[in-house]
């Protein structure tokens, strides 16, 4: 098996390593209350209603690829009109406006205009990112503006080709997000001021999230660049560990997941993906992949939308080729990285989990129902709800938010 070693020296925590983030069945950030795509909602429908999913609310919003955030029937994203990028706040149960803040200029991109970054929900306060790196702190209540950090001048570099797409995570006093190219991949903040805390490591930016790992070596910040995945230690940003992990066009860009202690990762350009152990010895952090499936053949290369693990399995998009059109939706046993089924040519899309179901966001503008079984693909039924989409739904409250270009709509599956 092949390693890869840094050396460094173990710190122990004895504070909690994520902010608490209010109740159960709020979705505080990108990918749930846990970065990890997965719900605790129970009672949604069990089987297809014969007059279709039923529409809560609609309203008209405006570009941008920015997920979702709810916390306490406040729901938050960001989209863009011909003059400014915006951070929204509108009542969850009705969808009413709370407040709009401007927070930067128009972004324009060959890859769709608008902000990209999903914001985070923290203690009252949200944290939004714009397209081109503008780093926002407002206030969850009013919406008014507490600081704002634009990272293309403090941090140097390039823009990112697709733009700054990595969405915020909040650790104790600090707000940490990937950068553009520049002096450094991943960059922390504080959370009261937006004073620079640290900075890590200097490769071409990848457009995944960071993510926390808790490894049989302790605690670390994952994150990718566009050529390796790495780990950094919470609280001094310290290089620890490091996997070379590089893809064509520096698209990594599905987040990693933890898989017990272990972690998951996978890139689409027919990369491929592993499951690897983070250790330490002797003050030495080791990865040693458990398995690795690479190539045009790999079981698993998905593209853009981070996977969902279940029960032992992991539920994925696996895309064939170079950005190709050819998607199809698969299972693979997370332990031995063998495929239990695959829906060929399901299509490009995004999913979370709630109540052993994976609900899925296709591009198409479908909400499609699929059982996270690893018996046999279950597909209870699809609905077209929105228009052209890239971002993956929230769920809270028994209700499923998905947006596209143009609106954002509320879909009630409590049965």
């Amino acid at each position: 098996m092949k390693s890869h070693i840094v050396n460094s020296l173990f710190v122990v925590f004895t504070a909690p390593l994520l902010v608490s983030f209010c109740v159960a069945d709020d979705w505080p950030q990108f990918l749930g209350q846990n970065r990890d795509g997965k719900s605790t909602e129970l009672g949604l429908v069990s089987s297809w209603p014969k007059d279709g999913l039923k529409e809560t609310w609609r309203k008209k919003l405006g570009p941008g690829m920015s997920g979702i955030a709810i916390v306490n029937d406040q729901l938050v994203t960001m989209f863009q009109d011909d003059r400014q990028q915006y951070v929204i706040c509108l009542n969850a149960s009705n969808g009413n406006k709370r407040w709009k803040t401007a927070v930067a200029p128009t972004y324009q991109n060959s890859m769709g205009h608008g902000p990209r970054a999903t914001p985070t929900i923290s203690n009252g306060i949200v944290y939004a990112y714009t397209g081109e790196g503008i780093l926002a702190s407002l206030d969850l209540k009013s919406g008014k503006e507490i600081w704002k950090v634009d990272l293309r001048k403090s941090n140097g570099g390039k823009p990112a080709e697709y733009g700054t797409s990595g969405s915020p995570v909040v650790l104790d006093d600090e707000v940490i997000v990937p950068t553009n190219p520049g002096k450094y991949s991943i960059c922390s903040f504080a959370k009261e001021d937006g004073k620079f805390l640290w900075g890590t490591n200097d490769e071409v930016s990848g457009y995944a999230s960071p993510m926390f790992l808790d490894s049989n070596a302790g605690k670390s910040i994952a994150m990718f660049s566009g050529k390796s995945l790495f780990g950094v230690e919470p609280g001094s940003g310290r290089l620890i560990w490091q996997y070379d992990f590089p893809t064509e066009y520096n698209c990594n860009t599905a987040s990693p997941i933890n898989i017990g202690k272990n972690i998951f990762v996978s890139s689409g350009e027919n990369h491929g993906s592993a499951l690897l152990s983070v250790d330490r010895t002797d003050g030495r952090w080791k990865v040693t992949e458990v398995w690795k499936s690479f190539g045009r053949d790999s079981v698993l290369r998905c593209e853009w939308q981070t996977p969902i693990f279940h029960n032992g399995y992991v539920f994925g998009f696996d895309n064939v080729g170079s950005a190709g059109p050819a998607t199809h939706l698969s299972c693979i046993d997370a332990k031995t990285g063998k495929r239990m089924w695959q829906k060929v040519r399901f299509g490009k899309g995004n999913m979370i989990f709630a109540d052993d179901k994976l609900l899925i966001s296709t591009m198409k503008g479908e909400l499609v129902i699929v059982n996270a079984t690893s018996a046999k693909f279950e597909e209870l039924g699809r609905q077209k709800i929105i228009g052209q989409t890239r971002q993956a739904p929230a769920i809270s409250s028994g209700k499923v938010y998905l947006r596209d270009q143009s609106e954002i709509v509320c879909i009630d599956l409590a049965k």
